[in-house]
């Protein structure tokens, strides 16, 4: 059994479970994360015992997304380089490096089944973005928060959920970054029910897990195969050219100033420039 520092995985009865566990506050996604999710996906994917996967964060909360001080490495050079080429090189590797850890959720031939508690922040939506089905819980709380950190979300959600919950309230969360509760996300099908809490989540995600893995794997998987091809070009179209655009514009006054209120726990305060 290998020893994971962001994930626990356990194994049972053809369902594995996959539990995000920090380091950071609120399962915040540092270094091991992005590490370790496609190491580990790759893994369940290989495992013929493995029929359905259960995803879920330790704690009261999913994830609060991306651990902006365990990362802030990433930002560092793009931002001070001037236009640079080579930095921005860098940096665009990067992105894409991050995209290929939560693609790795998406690519899994095993059906993968999110259930989320409390805050599911930014990359914490990107992550579930890429499962095939959400369950949440009655506190959980979505955001798509990027833009008030001014980033182009750029790890997956722009591009999954428009065929999850439609273009125009993608765009109503993308452009506010505004938060929602867990009957919202129903209502708007961001995920399939709602229960009362995440004991309860946690149960019907396993649950229908087990209900998945009754069936043929083989069809199963198929069937995930076939659901998938109208999209997957879209998608890998979309994640390349908000990579691209990110590496040349993302680098800005405004995303300094973004970075610096979070550490000094202050509203920003953006120019546009």
């Amino acid at each position: 059994m290998t020893e994971w520092k962001a994930f626990t995985v356990e194994s049972k009865d053809r369902v594995a479970r996959v539990t995000l566990i920090g380091p950071g506050k609120g399962n915040a996604m540092g270094p091991d994360f992005w590490r370790e999710l496609p190491l580990i996906f790759g893994e369940l994917d290989a495992d013929p015992e493995v029929r359905a996967i259960v995803l879920t964060g330790s704690g009261r909360h999913f994830s609060y997304g991306l651990d902006l001080a365990a990362m802030g490495g990433t930002f560092g050079p793009v931002i001070a380089d001037r236009g640079l080429a080579a930095p921005r090189t860098e940096f665009l590797d990067e992105i894409r490096r991050l995209q290929a850890s939560v693609t790795a959720v998406a690519d899994c031939r095993k059906p993968v089944i999110a259930a989320v508690s409390g805050w599911c922040i930014g990359g914490g939506l990107d992550l579930i973005a890429a499962a095939d089905i959400r369950l949440a819980s009655a506190d959980a709380k979505f955001s798509l928060r990027e833009a008030k950190v001014a980033i182009v979300a750029d790890v997956g959600s722009l591009q999954r959920l428009p065929g999850i919950i439609g273009e125009g309230h993608l765009r109503e969360l993308a452009f506010t970054g505004k938060d929602i509760d867990a009957a919202r996300a129903e209502k708007i099908g961001l995920v399939n029910d709602v229960h009362a809490d995440q004991d309860a989540t946690l149960a019907a995600a396993h649950a229908l897990a087990e209900e998945i893995a009754a069936n043929p794997p083989l069809v199963v998987q198929g069937v995930k195969d076939v659901l998938d091809q109208p999209r997957s070009r879209q998608i890998s179209e979309g994640l390349r050219y908000v990579s691209a655009w990110n590496a040349a514009f993302l680098p800005s006054e405004d995303l300094t100033e973004a970075i610096t209120a979070v550490f000094e726990k202050r509203p920003p305060n953006f120019h546009g420039q």
